[in-house]
């Protein structure tokens, strides 16, 4: 998961890749910091996804361009399109189970 700079690079991530997942968060937030290593070993399993990680500290206007509210929040992006929504209590394995459909559509 590569860490954006600003709000152009998580439009460009989700552009130009078939597939892609936003991680937003904060550094302090607890929870945040606990999920992020559960995440990107999710993503070990999906290797075509790119993922990119938003500190929202560093690029607070992102939460009001994806509509984020609650921390964390995962995206996830199929053709430019958004797929999957999950924030504050997010079940790895709900989100394994919504990630796999669309990313099995696309790269099967």
């Amino acid at each position: 998961m590569i860490s954006l700079k600003n709000l152009e690079e998580a439009e460009r991530l989700i552009s130009e890749n078939p597939m892609a997942l936003l991680y937003l968060s904060r550094p302090d937030c607890g929870v945040c910091t606990a999920i992020r290593p559960k995440v990107e070993g999710l993503l070990k399993e999906y290797p075509r996804i790119s993922a990119g990680y938003v500190d929202l500290d560093q690029i607070p206007e992102a939460a009001g361009r994806f509509s984020v509210y609650t921390i964390p929040a995962i995206l996830v992006y199929a053709e430019g399109k958004e797929t999957v929504r999950e924030a504050r209590y997010i079940s790895l394995d709900d989100l394994e189970t919504r990630i796999a459909r669309p990313y099995g559509f696309l790269f099967s």
